[in-house]
């Protein structure tokens, strides 16, 4: 039976205090243009949410019109985390995933605004490896120029 293991959202207030963007929007929140910006900021974040279980890692998206889309964990190959000082200081940060789904076909998936994503991003490091491990799952690296193979 699958466990679920956190599930999160981006945040609106830690990207507020935490990023040079959030920053200016608050700057401009005295001539009301940032209320807008923090608004549509606010709409975006709510209307995705994920949830992390031991299996895989599902996105829910929209408000109006929903979508659910998941990642199995043993099919991802890599996962990255950026932040900027500000980040750093109000622990947020993006997560980007690069896997053997659809999903990330034209690009990795970028989870953004994450708190605490540093601890998230170690979590499902160790969720993906006991997802390969426990389905028997080798990773193959071709490099196609030099004609080698490297198992993982």
């Amino acid at each position: 039976m699958e466990k679920s293991i956190a599930k999160f959202r981006s945040s609106t207030s830690r990207w507020l205090v935490g990023s040079f963007a959030g920053l200016g929007t608050l700057v401009l929140c005295v001539v009301l243009v940032g209320l807008v910006i923090i608004a549509a900021r606010w709409l975006r974040n709510v209307a995705t949410s994920y949830e992390l279980t031991d299996q895989r890692l599902i996105i829910h998206s929209g408000i109006f019109n929903k979508r659910t889309d998941e990642i199995e964990l043993f099919r991802i190959k890599d996962v990255a985390i950026s932040y900027s000082l500000i980040n750093q200081w109000v622990d947020i940060g993006a997560i980007s995933i690069r896997s053997s789904d659809p999903t990330t076909a034209n690009g990795p998936l970028v989870l953004r605004d994450i708190p605490e994503a540093r601890a998230l991003r170690e979590q499902m490091r160790m969720l993906v490896n006991a997802a390969r491990q426990a389905r028997g799952v080798r990773e193959i690296d071709v490099d196609a120029e030099a004609g080698l193979i490297a198992g993982h």
